[in-house]
């Protein structure tokens, strides 16, 4: 077995792996949702800073311990920094060790979710279920009760304290 034999046989089986592992989520955001907040692209980049446009409607990650919201721990509620839709309660947010807002658990029927099959492993993206920002990733190594970590872009929320 050469080098290059070795490293595909170990992508697929880390794509097997990550395929039958990943999380439970109660809701699929298909391609061709609608959402109740559409906003065209010009919209959108006259509402949001150039790298919030490129967070929130083009799915790219904020780098990691540079959100503010990472060391928020007053009580209150993250909202989706596009419409505004409640997603998070301060309760179910935690330390994770990663360097992003992490939570076990969104607010009931808040995000969506999408396979992201970027960086040669499956993934799971979370959007707001509203108006479709994409807020940031969902993996199965969190704490319980549902043993998910939500790792947020905080440059997609809006912390509202109780």
């Amino acid at each position: 077995m050469n080098r290059r034999h070795f490293l595909v046989q170990t992508a697929c089986v880390i794509g097997v792996a990550k395929f039958s592992t990943m999380p439970a989520t109660a809701a699929v955001l298909s391609s061709s949702s609608q959402f109740e907040v559409f906003r065209t692209k010009q919209q959108w980049q006259a509402r949001l800073t150039d790298f919030e446009y490129q967070v929130m409607r083009e799915e790219k990650t904020e780098r990691a311990g540079s959100s503010a919201l990472l060391n928020e721990k007053r009580a209150g509620t993250y909202h989706c920094k596009g419409c505004d839709l409640p997603l998070y309660a301060s309760s179910t947010k935690y330390e994770s060790g990663t360097g992003w807002p992490s939570f076990y658990q969104s607010l009931p029927d808040s995000v969506r979710t999408k396979e992201d099959n970027g960086f040669f492993i499956e993934r799971t993206e979370v959007h707001c279920r509203r108006c479709g920002s994409h807020l940031g990733h969902i993996f199965d190594d969190g704490p319980q009760p549902t043993g998910l970590r939500h790792c947020l872009n905080g440059i997609s929320l809006v912390f509202r304290p109780a």
